[in-house]
């Protein structure tokens, strides 16, 4: 044996006889401490590819997903690549990911990333269907923030359809403020142009008065 195994082998023979020692004397013998306890596995510990053609919906999904969100999911994927994986049972079944596996085909991928709910009973998997939809809509946004962020994103020329904010809510936001600047409200009063003529007398007054209204024009008289 090398010089490292020898002294491997007499720290082993050391030790054994100090546990003996120790038992013959009645003291506790000390234990090999034991492997901490084995954490939960959770679903997206792995992540794996699955074909698309292989996943399926779930029938009784309450969500709805419009053509127009489907086209701004693929468009996100067009611009980020696959941030958030599908989450499907042991079978395939789909349990959150719909509308991303929707903009998958609408893009014409073959695989997308998927973690897999392993040991799930059918009532947790229906459950989680709407938790994770109704659990991200539970949550509100910091107005002043936001108005910053869209601002500041605009100002950067990123287009902003691709937060997932319509153009109406985005326009509405940006009317509100000027990168944090409130504007004036709009007034009650719409914008009139007009050209005012001065006459020599009140008798020129009415003269350019009857002849512009009956030239169709909408005429004022005025005294300064």
């Amino acid at each position: 044996m090398t010089w490292e195994a020898d002294m491997l082998w007499e720290e082993r023979l050391q030790r054994q006889a100090e546990m003996l020692s120790n038992t013959a004397q009645g003291f506790p013998v000390p234990q090999e401490s034991k492997s901490p306890p084995k954490k939960a596995s959770w679903p997206a510990d792995k992540v794996e590819r699955r074909k698309v053609k292989d996943l399926v919906p779930y029938a009784k999904n309450a969500r709805t997903h419009s053509e127009e969100q489907i086209e701004q999911i693929a468009h996100a994927i067009e611009q980020w690549g696959w941030t958030v994986p599908c989450l499907v049972d042991e079978k395939g079944g789909l349990i959150a990911g719909h509308g991303r596996v929707l903009a998958a085909k609408q893009l014409g991928l073959d695989e997308v990333p998927v973690v897999v709910a392993r040991g799930w009973s059918a009532a947790q998997k229906r459950a989680y269907v709407l938790a994770d939809n109704k659990l991200t809509e539970n949550g509100g946004w910091d107005d002043d923030l936001l108005k910053v962020e869209i601002g500041e994103l605009q100002g950067e020329g990123f287009d902003l359809t691709l937060t997932g904010f319509s153009m109406d809510g985005i326009g509405e936001l940006l009317d509100e403020t000027d990168n944090g600047i409130e504007t004036a409200p709009e007034s009650k009063y719409k914008e009139q142009f007009g050209v005012i003529v001065i006459c020599k007398d009140e008798a020129h007054q009415q003269e350019v008065f009857e002849s512009l209204a009956g030239s169709g024009y909408e005429v004022r008289v005025v005294v300064t």
